[in-house]
């Protein structure tokens, strides 16, 4: 079954109700589902936005579907965008010299991304939310 049709039945969601959250059609969403219609990278990202899951979920590249399930309420697509970015950086980690362990990573991971959403939440407060207009 395709990934998107799958998360959208999960989350009990129609295919109406996702085709006008993404302003198309529902056939144009079922083309999607079908596997008859190519899925742009843009369109992939608002749907996984949506689904609140990563892009690579959403492809069937990985079987991690929360992603994002630390992400707060108030953050932005822009806001996720630029965290996904600084993690997606495939260097390996270095402790002393010796290569960190992928289940050390992803713990070292969940730290970071403690302190990048109280930061940019810090900012939001004392700079003031700016209008966002690519979510």
């Amino acid at each position: 079954m395709n990934r998107i049709r799958e998360i959208r039945l999960k989350k009990g969601i129609s295919g109406p109700e996702l085709a006008e959250k993404l302003d198309i059609t529902p056939q144009y969403l079922y083309g999607f589902e079908k596997e008859t219609r190519t899925l742009s990278a843009d369109m992939a990202s608002r749907i996984a936005s949506i689904f609140e899951v990563s892009v690579d979920y959403l492809l069937g590249r990985t079987d991690v579907s929360e992603d994002l399930h630390h992400v707060p309420g108030w953050a932005t697509a822009k806001d996720k965008r630029d965290f996904k970015k600084m993690l997606e950086e495939d260097e390996p980690v270095m402790f002393d010299g010796v290569p960190v362990s992928d289940e050390d990573k992803e713990k070292i991971k969940r730290v970071i991304e403690a302190f990048f959403w109280d930061a940019k939440e810090k900012n939001k407060k004392t700079y003031g939310r700016k209008k966002n207009t690519d979510e």
